[in-house]
């Protein structure tokens, strides 16, 4: 004799393939519950992989605060002056880690050919930085994948998209119209001097790779010097980066900066400047969660389908289990078995195949592209070479718990009816 509730193994037993339209419609169920659990998974793996990627990339590349200069009268940004005075008060923060100043603005390069012809010409970001103190607010010294992090004279790193669009190699010179030689080619075209304004060469002595597409094509990195040299700034810098032993505890280093700093300082977190990216993510993983619930929705409707069919298939059975003295309860109870087993199959296999696919992301995507030639994850359009992924607990959790509890209220309402079937009602034309 089986220990096993006769509940169970009848719904066991009712449930064995058969050439019959209620087993379609059971493996259907199956399958649906399978693939929605399975793509749940996967989306939302990946939604998370995205923001937790994007959010280290910020953090590793620019500050956790960034600290600016303001005119009290206009509002507007200053060049920031005695920076070294200015950081040093930032320092006495117990929650700050490092400070280094820096000058951002946009240039126009022109690379060189073997004929001192001009090849190619691109308008990045450049960043001027302290090679002393920057490895204290970025990772960038530690980023470098070919060549070295070495900024002395007229040296320059570049980004690896960059200089794979430019056809750079380390020890190829770049020239760099600055905001100055484009403001003497202006003031030269205004009294009709047609001068020739030679542009400063740089020699590319490293190529960095943050893994994000938006700094690896589009920032360039020279020393302080020679970026404060470009805007005219003399000693002055554009602001200071501030990088904290806690990045999320950023807004409230902010405000005791803003009251240690006074007015004429402005500053900036990293989640200000990236707000709209981060805001964004969230709300396309949380649409993406409830819309693509409703594949294991419409699985609980095949699973509803199903059972309704196999109640009224099996009047005649039912009529006699209520004639032998089964309850209300046990006769329910044999079809909540049954739709909590498709369940259990649907959901443990769509565990199994959305983690398979989410370690396998990447592989499969460099497979397509061998086949098709396709590029199915462009960095220029995302932003990352690979396809990131995060398996969150919490959420894998909550989309099995969830898929698993609707597979049981889709077999609640042909549970209920049936338990709910008279003997003589189901034995009347037998």
């Amino acid at each position: 004799m089986s220990k096993l509730p006769f509940e169970l193994l009848l719904a066991l037993r009712y449930l064995r393939p058969r050439r019959t339209f209620v087993s379609v419609i059971t493996l259907i169920s199956i399958v649906g519950v399978t693939l929605g659990v399975a793509v749940l998974i996967i989306v939302i793996s990946v939604m998370s992989g995205f923001d937790h990627d994007f959010r280290e990339k910020i953090i590793g590349f620019n500050a956790h605060l960034t600290v600016t200069q303001t005119d009290a009268a206009t509002l507007a940004g200053v060049p920031l002056k005695n920076y070294p005075v200015v950081a040093d008060k930032i320092v006495t923060n117990k929650k700050v880690r490092g400070v280094a100043p820096f000058v951002v603005g946009p240039v126009l390069v022109e690379t060189q050919g073997d004929t001192n012809h001009s090849a190619l010409q691109d308008a990045p970001v450049l960043r001027g930085v302290d090679p002393a103190t920057e490895g204290q607010v970025s990772t960038l010294p530690r980023k470098v994948v070919f060549g070295k992090f070495d900024l002395s004279g007229h040296g320059l790193v570049v980004g690896s998209d960059f200089a794979s669009n430019l056809h750079l190699q380390v020890g190829d010179h770049l020239s760099i119209y600055s905001a100055r030689e484009i403001k003497k080619m202006k003031e030269a075209y205004d009294r009709k001097e047609y001068e020739t304004i030679l542009p400063a060469d740089y020699e590319v002595r490293g190529i960095f790779d943050i893994g994000y597409y938006e700094y690896d094509a589009h920032v360039i990195v020279t020393s302080l010097e020679n970026a404060q040299d470009m805007y005219d700034l003399n000693d002055n810098v554009h602001g200071l980066f501030v990088t904290l032993d806690d990045p999320y505890q950023a807004a409230l280093v902010k405000r005791q900066l803003e009251n240690l700093l006074g007015e004429n300082y402005s500053i900036a977190t990293w989640m200000d400047q990236s707000s709209v990216m981060l805001n964004a993510l969230e709300v396309e993983k949380n649409v993406m969660f409830y819309l693509l619930f409703f594949i294991v929705l419409v699985a609980a409707l095949c699973i509803l389908s199903a059972q309704i069919t196999f109640v009224i298939q099996k009047t005649r059975e039912i009529g006699m289990l209520k004639a032998l003295g089964a309850s209300k309860l046990q006769i329910s109870g044999i079809f909540l078995f049954q739709s909590a087993i498709i369940g259990v199959i649907g959901v443990t296999s769509g565990f199994g195949l959305g983690m398979l696919a989410v370690n396998y992301r990447n592989e499969f995507l460099h497979f397509m592209r061998s086949v098709t030639g396709w590029e199915l994850f462009p960095a220029s359009v995302y932003g990352f070479g690979e396809l990131p992924a995060l398996i969150t607990p919490s959420d894998v959790a909550v989309i099995c718990v969830t898929s698993f509890v609707i597979c049981i209220l889709g077999g609640l309402l042909p549970a209920w009816r049936a338990g709910r079937l008279k003997p003589v009602e189901a034995l009347r034309y037998e």
